[in-house]
């Protein structure tokens, strides 16, 4: 099938070159050049496990083109996906601008032939609608720039296509592993009242539904969900919202964990064998963060506020969040009392491993908290620290290794649970250290090898 992909960010971007590595006619659009130009070269502007690789494969298959030009797009694609960005506002809402200005692009730009638009951006509850307006809008407004042309150009005036349906496809890709949640997805969630539209979706994932590019052929077919598109918008904020709050709530219990004595990752380990429960994302830490569970958390707590509802839950895991990222902070302050001219070292700053997203990472919290504190700060990221990648990252010195970043800190943080730092030569680091105390913000570390490493070894809830 003929795609279009409309914003090449995380999802845009894997969802282009993994369409296109399964066969369909891909273009991704861009109004970024260099980004544009880069992606040409068959390297991708994110780090994604995979995705170069995907991406270089559909490029010399001819699968997948680049383009700046929206109407090459909008004419080549048969479904054409919007997956722009929807950042948050001061407020909560989504900023869905580049949204709106995508919908009326392809509005001004559709030539003929039937059309199926799909939002993949995160947008409010309610926008399907919102962007058939706005495609209807740019259809107006291109027609009456044309007729204003006089007679002469009406004569070249194409047939202005209005037939065409919205579907919401909301993603579930994990950052890290966005490529192998495309071919390994749960589900497939289909919201519109177009049957023919619908169909069109169930046939452009059918090899993804059938596992054919599966990590695990013989697992059944993934269940497809068709429904109305308000409900399909919901599906995606409500899966967000639980699992921000299944992270808040199993850190609310490690915080208690730690007054009476208790360890947070037996009590995880027993709750989540409950198949009621399950065990992913009772993991405890200092809290969540990225583009996904911040923001959307915060668009659905504002979208009830705008619907007369208080979501007291979720105000609550928010609030919770919020108090963790500062647990490291009070162990620091625990293990070395005052902070003020002391050296603390970040082992991660990214907000989870396998990405170099620093969207709304703990790490940052840390890093503004103990310059204010007066400590200096040092980090070390296996991503960060390779690309010399320093946006957004002041009051902070950026170390090239771990055993760089130990020397002559007075405790070190562990941020980001990295593989990597699984097997780092602790014992070493340790006396390189002034004084060897680890803060293990996400309980990755065998509390008594980084003891015999010659650590003091604090965990959250341990």
């Amino acid at each position: 099938m003929r795609v279009c992909v409309i914003g090449t960010g995380y999802v845009g971007l894997v969802t282009g070159a993994c369409l296109a590595h399964i066969g369909h006619s891909v273009i991704c659009v861009d109004n970024n050049e260099e980004k544009v130009k880069l992606m040409k070269s068959g390297q991708s502007p994110i780090f994604e496990p995979g995705l170069s690789e995907i991406m270089q494969s559909a490029i010399q298959s001819g699968n997948i083109e680049f383009t700046t030009d929206i109407s090459a797009g909008v004419s080549h694609g048969e479904i054409l996906f919007i997956a722009v960005g929807t950042p948050p506002l001061p407020t909560g809402e989504s900023d869905t601008r580049y949204v709106e200005a995508v919908a009326r692009g392809i509005g001004a730009n559709l030539d003929g032939g039937y059309k199926v638009i799909v939002n993949k951006s995160t947008v409010p509850i309610g926008s399907g609608d919102w962007v058939r307006m706005l495609v209807m809008d740019g259809i107006a407004e291109q027609k009456t720039l044309v007729t204003a042309g006089g007679a002469a150009s009406q004569e070249k005036l194409p047939e202005y296509a209005s037939e065409f349906d919205v579907v919401s496809n909301p993603e579930f890709l994990r950052e890290g592993s966005a490529v192998y949640d495309t071919f390994n997805p749960d589900r497939i969630v289909l919201g519109g009242n177009s049957p023919r539209a619908i169909d069109m979706m169930k046939e452009l994932y059918a090899p993804i539904v059938e596992r054919n590019f599966a990590s695990d052929k013989s697992l059944p077919q993934v269940p497809v969900l068709a429904t109305d598109l308000s409900s399909a918008e919901m599906i995606k904020y409500a899966a967000n919202a639980f699992l921000a709050t299944k992270i808040s709530f199993i850190n609310e219990v490690a915080n208690i964990c730690d007054r009476v004595g208790a360890d947070i990752t037996q009590v995880a380990k027993g709750i989540g064998l409950d198949s009621r429960i399950g065990s992913k994302f009772l993991q405890a830490g200092i809290g969540w963060g990225g583009s996904c569970f911040p923001k959307d958390v915060s668009a659905l707590v504002h979208t009830a506020d705008d619907y007369g509802y208080e979501a007291q839950l979720l105000k609550a895991a928010v609030s919770v969040n919020e108090r963790q990222r500062l647990i490291a902070l009070e162990k620091l302050q625990q293990a070395l009392k005052i902070l003020k001219g002391k050296t603390v070292g970040l082992l991660g700053l990214t907000f989870k491993p396998d990405t170099d997203d620093l969207r709304d990472a703990p790490a940052l919290n840390l890093i503004e908290q103990l310059n204010r504190l007066g400590a200096k700060v040092k980090a070390y990221d296996p991503i960060i620290s390779q690309t010399g990648m320093r946006h957004g990252l002041s009051g902070v010195l950026v170390e090239t290794d771990a055993e760089r970043l130990a020397d002559g800190c007075d405790a070190l943080v562990l941020v980001t649970e990295w593989e990597q730092f699984s097997n780092l030569d602790y014992a070493k680091m340790a006396k390189l250290m002034s004084h060897a105390v680890m803060i293990d913000g996400r309980n990755f570390l065998d509390p008594e090898t980084m003891v015999r490493a010659g650590f003091q070894y604090i965990g959250v809830g341990r």
